[in-house]
Protein backbone atom coordinates (compact mmCIF):
# COMPACT_ATOMS: atom_id res chain seq x y z
CA UNK A 1 0.00 0.00 0.00
CA UNK A 2 1.43 3.57 -1.76
CA UNK A 3 1.49 7.21 -0.04
CA UNK A 4 -1.26 8.73 -1.81
CA UNK A 5 -1.79 12.40 -2.56
CA UNK A 6 -5.79 13.98 -2.08
CA UNK A 7 -7.14 17.19 -2.85
CA UNK A 8 -7.38 17.91 0.97
CA UNK A 9 -3.97 17.36 1.60
CA UNK A 10 -0.95 14.41 1.64
CA UNK A 11 -2.01 11.50 3.70
CA UNK A 12 -0.01 8.62 5.06
CA UNK A 13 -0.36 4.86 4.48
CA UNK A 14 -1.16 3.92 8.46
CA UNK A 15 -1.08 0.22 7.91
CA UNK A 16 2.05 -2.53 7.63
CA UNK A 17 1.86 -5.36 5.77
CA UNK A 18 3.57 -8.49 7.02
CA UNK A 19 2.71 -11.12 4.27
CA UNK A 20 0.09 -11.55 1.81
CA UNK A 21 -1.42 -14.79 0.27
CA UNK A 22 -3.94 -15.72 -2.42
CA UNK A 23 -6.77 -17.35 -1.17
CA UNK A 24 -8.80 -18.02 -4.66
CA UNK A 25 -8.93 -16.66 -8.01
CA UNK A 26 -10.99 -17.19 -11.17
CA UNK A 27 -11.49 -15.47 -14.44
CA UNK A 28 -13.25 -12.28 -12.55
CA UNK A 29 -11.76 -11.70 -9.21
CA UNK A 30 -8.99 -12.97 -6.91
CA UNK A 31 -8.91 -12.97 -3.04
CA UNK A 32 -6.18 -11.90 -1.13
CA UNK A 33 -5.29 -11.78 2.63
CA UNK A 34 -2.92 -9.81 4.09
CA UNK A 35 -1.50 -10.22 7.64
CA UNK A 36 -0.66 -6.55 8.70
CA UNK A 37 0.22 -4.36 11.49
CA UNK A 38 -3.21 -2.42 11.88
CA UNK A 39 -3.38 1.96 12.59
CA UNK A 40 -3.32 1.10 16.21
CA UNK A 41 -0.70 -0.89 15.94
CA UNK A 42 -2.74 -4.70 16.42
CA UNK A 43 -1.43 -7.22 14.76
CA UNK A 44 -4.33 -8.83 12.26
CA UNK A 45 -5.77 -9.65 8.94
CA UNK A 46 -7.40 -7.76 5.85
CA UNK A 47 -8.99 -9.58 3.31
CA UNK A 48 -9.11 -7.44 -0.36
CA UNK A 49 -10.96 -8.50 -3.44
CA UNK A 50 -9.28 -7.59 -6.40
CA UNK A 51 -11.42 -7.17 -9.69
CA UNK A 52 -9.73 -8.19 -12.97
CA UNK A 53 -12.21 -5.66 -15.02
CA UNK A 54 -12.91 -1.85 -14.53
CA UNK A 55 -16.63 -1.49 -14.29
CA UNK A 56 -18.48 1.02 -16.08
CA UNK A 57 -22.15 1.94 -16.48
CA UNK A 58 -23.78 4.33 -18.68
CA UNK A 59 -27.09 6.55 -18.64
CA UNK A 60 -28.44 6.61 -22.14
CA UNK A 61 -30.61 10.03 -22.70
CA UNK A 62 -33.10 10.45 -25.50
CA UNK A 63 -33.72 14.24 -26.22
CA UNK A 64 -36.80 13.92 -24.67
CA UNK A 65 -35.55 13.19 -21.44
CA UNK A 66 -36.11 10.00 -21.16
CA UNK A 67 -33.42 6.90 -20.27
CA UNK A 68 -33.40 2.89 -20.25
CA UNK A 69 -33.59 0.99 -17.29
CA UNK A 70 -32.54 -2.81 -17.11
CA UNK A 71 -34.02 -5.37 -14.73
CA UNK A 72 -31.94 -8.63 -13.92
CA UNK A 73 -31.80 -10.87 -11.10
CA UNK A 74 -28.80 -10.28 -8.99
CA UNK A 75 -27.64 -13.66 -7.42
CA UNK A 76 -25.33 -11.75 -4.50
CA UNK A 77 -28.42 -10.03 -3.23
CA UNK A 78 -30.88 -13.14 -4.48
CA UNK A 79 -33.25 -10.16 -4.94
CA UNK A 80 -34.34 -8.92 -8.44
CA UNK A 81 -32.65 -4.99 -9.49
CA UNK A 82 -33.42 -2.45 -12.03
CA UNK A 83 -29.98 -0.78 -13.24
CA UNK A 84 -28.73 1.40 -15.73
CA UNK A 85 -26.77 -0.54 -18.64
CA UNK A 86 -23.69 -1.65 -16.95
CA UNK A 87 -20.73 -3.87 -17.11
CA UNK A 88 -17.28 -5.01 -17.24
CA UNK A 89 -13.88 -4.33 -19.64
CA UNK A 90 -10.32 -5.70 -19.67
CA UNK A 91 -7.90 -3.23 -18.23
CA UNK A 92 -6.61 -2.99 -21.74
CA UNK A 93 -9.48 -2.36 -23.76
CA UNK A 94 -10.55 1.61 -23.62
CA UNK A 95 -13.09 1.83 -20.74
CA UNK A 96 -15.41 3.91 -23.30
CA UNK A 97 -15.08 1.38 -25.73
CA UNK A 98 -16.37 -1.36 -22.83
CA UNK A 99 -19.03 1.25 -21.86
CA UNK A 100 -20.68 0.73 -25.60
CA UNK A 101 -20.35 -2.58 -25.93
CA UNK A 102 -22.61 -2.95 -22.71
CA UNK A 103 -25.01 0.18 -23.75
CA UNK A 104 -25.75 -2.31 -27.02
CA UNK A 105 -25.85 -5.77 -25.69
CA UNK A 106 -27.99 -4.79 -22.92
CA UNK A 107 -29.99 -1.91 -24.64
CA UNK A 108 -29.36 -2.64 -27.94
CA UNK A 109 -28.36 1.61 -28.09
CA UNK A 110 -26.17 2.72 -29.61
CA UNK A 111 -25.22 6.83 -28.70
CA UNK A 112 -23.02 9.34 -31.14
CA UNK A 113 -22.14 11.38 -28.11
CA UNK A 114 -20.49 10.23 -24.72
CA UNK A 115 -19.16 12.13 -21.59
CA UNK A 116 -17.04 10.11 -18.59
CA UNK A 117 -19.53 11.86 -15.53
CA UNK A 118 -17.81 9.79 -12.59
CA UNK A 119 -14.85 8.03 -11.55
CA UNK A 120 -16.05 5.59 -8.20
CA UNK A 121 -14.23 3.43 -6.27
CA UNK A 122 -17.05 0.26 -5.10
CA UNK A 123 -17.12 -0.88 -1.59
CA UNK A 124 -13.49 0.60 -1.16
CA UNK A 125 -13.26 -1.91 2.66
CA UNK A 126 -12.94 -5.02 0.80
CA UNK A 127 -12.43 -3.86 -2.81
CA UNK A 128 -10.15 -2.48 -5.25
CA UNK A 129 -13.24 -2.15 -7.74
CA UNK A 130 -13.19 1.09 -9.98
CA UNK A 131 -15.59 2.01 -12.09
CA UNK A 132 -16.18 4.80 -14.55
CA UNK A 133 -19.80 6.76 -15.79
CA UNK A 134 -20.80 7.86 -18.64
CA UNK A 135 -23.88 9.75 -19.74
CA UNK A 136 -24.51 8.92 -23.40
CA UNK A 137 -26.67 10.31 -26.02
CA UNK A 138 -27.83 10.52 -29.61
CA UNK A 139 -29.34 7.59 -29.39
CA UNK A 140 -29.99 5.15 -31.83
CA UNK A 141 -31.95 2.00 -31.46
CA UNK A 142 -30.95 -1.91 -32.67
CA UNK A 143 -30.94 -5.09 -31.55
CA UNK A 144 -30.17 -6.10 -27.98
CA UNK A 145 -27.46 -8.69 -27.58
CA UNK A 146 -27.45 -9.92 -23.52
CA UNK A 147 -25.06 -12.52 -22.49
CA UNK A 148 -25.97 -16.19 -21.76
CA UNK A 149 -25.99 -15.15 -18.25
CA UNK A 150 -27.92 -12.43 -18.41
CA UNK A 151 -31.86 -12.61 -18.31
CA UNK A 152 -33.00 -8.77 -18.68
CA UNK A 153 -35.66 -6.67 -18.91
CA UNK A 154 -35.12 -3.49 -20.46
CA UNK A 155 -37.28 -0.20 -19.55
CA UNK A 156 -37.66 3.41 -21.27
CA UNK A 157 -39.04 5.51 -18.53
CA UNK A 158 -38.83 9.73 -18.56
CA UNK A 159 -35.28 10.49 -16.26
CA UNK A 160 -37.18 11.97 -13.30
CA UNK A 161 -38.95 8.87 -12.65
CA UNK A 162 -36.22 7.14 -12.75
CA UNK A 163 -34.68 10.01 -10.23
CA UNK A 164 -37.54 9.15 -8.31
CA UNK A 165 -37.28 5.56 -8.04
CA UNK A 166 -33.76 6.28 -6.54
CA UNK A 167 -35.35 8.40 -4.01
CA UNK A 168 -37.61 6.04 -2.80
CA UNK A 169 -35.24 2.87 -2.48
CA UNK A 170 -36.27 1.37 -5.50
CA UNK A 171 -33.15 1.88 -7.17
CA UNK A 172 -30.12 0.07 -5.03
CA UNK A 173 -27.48 -0.94 -7.19
CA UNK A 174 -24.51 1.68 -6.32
CA UNK A 175 -23.32 2.47 -9.53
CA UNK A 176 -27.11 3.21 -10.84
CA UNK A 177 -27.93 5.65 -7.87
CA UNK A 178 -24.61 7.71 -8.21
CA UNK A 179 -25.21 7.88 -12.13
CA UNK A 180 -28.84 9.04 -11.64
CA UNK A 181 -28.06 11.40 -9.08
CA UNK A 182 -24.86 13.18 -10.94
CA UNK A 183 -27.14 13.37 -13.63
CA UNK A 184 -30.01 15.16 -12.29
CA UNK A 185 -27.05 17.22 -10.47
CA UNK A 186 -26.00 18.35 -14.14
CA UNK A 187 -29.69 18.96 -14.95
CA UNK A 188 -30.02 21.80 -12.17
CA UNK A 189 -26.89 23.38 -13.19
CA UNK A 190 -27.44 23.34 -16.21
CA UNK A 191 -25.20 21.36 -17.61
CA UNK A 192 -27.48 19.37 -19.30
CA UNK A 193 -30.08 20.83 -22.23
CA UNK A 194 -33.13 19.48 -24.62
CA UNK A 195 -31.00 18.78 -27.50
CA UNK A 196 -27.35 19.72 -26.14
Amino acid sequence: MRETRHPLGETKNPWKILSEKNVYENKWIGLTEYQVINPGGGEGIYGKVSFKNIAVGVLPLDEDFNTYLVGQFRFPLDEYSWEIPEGGGEPHEDPLESARRELMEETGLAASRWDLILKMHLSNSVSDEKALLYLARGLEQHTAMPEETEKLAVRKLPFEEAYRMVEEGQITDSMSVACILKVKLMFEKGEIRRHG
